[in-house]
């Protein structure tokens, strides 16, 4: 806990058996009360690692939902156990869990509702490995949808996330995508409902077992963050009408 709010971490998980014990190893368990891990159907021996590190909370999809209907599931089951701060860290040791008290302080200390570790501040994405493709990619999605949305992030895709209670409550992330495309959806729902979003840097790695999806799910995911950005313009100008934004 801090500040008496209770901490959760969830874990979404697909064939994360050879990184899961060095990430799950260095979370502060000292300060987090609950973690859990969703397994979406891996084909590797997920559950069974989470199990024999003791992870108290292990779900497994009996089909695979897609990273979105993992988060769902994460979500809920945080939500359930009353988190107060709910972080959203991937198991596959591309994000160092290192960072999770300064963005549990930032929610817990009332500084911003949510807070992403971003890759873009610094130089940790390049630094890390990222492929400069990709990179080039995220800066330009990022400044259209920065345009688009009349917002100032770093950038929109970092998958390392932390979320108050409120936050969650507030969105209906349960109408969203289960594809990748999720993570957009409820960064764009939280600024169409008003939350502020913090921002903290945050170095990443890219290696062989870290999780990463190939250029035609990119292009396609590309073209759904370009469809959320949109959406939520017209909305905005009230000449249209979107489900996620409801």
């Amino acid at each position: 806990m801090i500040n008496g709010k209770r901490i959760a971490v969830v874990l979404p998980a697909y064939n994360a058996e050879s990184t899961l014990e060095k990430t799950y190893h260095e979370i502060p368990l000292d300060m987090v009360d609950d973690v859990i891990l969703v397994d979406d159907k891996s084909h590797d021996n997920t559950v069974q690692v989470a199990r024999h590190l003791g992870i108290k909370y292990v779900i497994q999809h009996e089909q695979n939902r897609g990273y979105g209907g993992n988060q769902k599931t994460c979500y809920n089951k945080a939500l359930e156990l009353n988190a107060d701060i709910v972080v959203m860290l991937h198991p596959d040791y591309q994000y160092t869990p290192m960072l999770l008290p300064a963005m549990c302080y930032v929610i817990a200390n009332d500084v911003y509702p949510v807070a992403l570790g971003s890759r873009i501040l610094g130089r940790g994405a390049l630094h890390g490995g990222m492929p400069l493709y990709k990179y080039v990619a995220n800066r330009l999605l990022t400044w259209t949808q920065n345009i688009l949305m009349r917002q100032k992030l770093s950038e929109y895709h970092t998958g390392y996330r932390a979320f108050s209670r409120s936050a969650l409550q507030t969105v209906n992330y349960a109408v969203n995508s289960d594809d990748f495309v999720f993570d957009n959806q409820m960064l764009a729902q939280l600024f169409f409902k008003g939350f502020e979003i913090g921002e903290i840097t945050c170095p990443t790695k890219y290696f062989k077992e870290a999780s990463s999806i190939n250029i035609r799910r990119s292009v396609k995911y590309g073209f759904g963050v370009l469809g959320v950005a949109i959406a939520y313009r017209l909305q905005k100008w009230r000449l249209a009408k979107f489900k996620i934004f409801t």
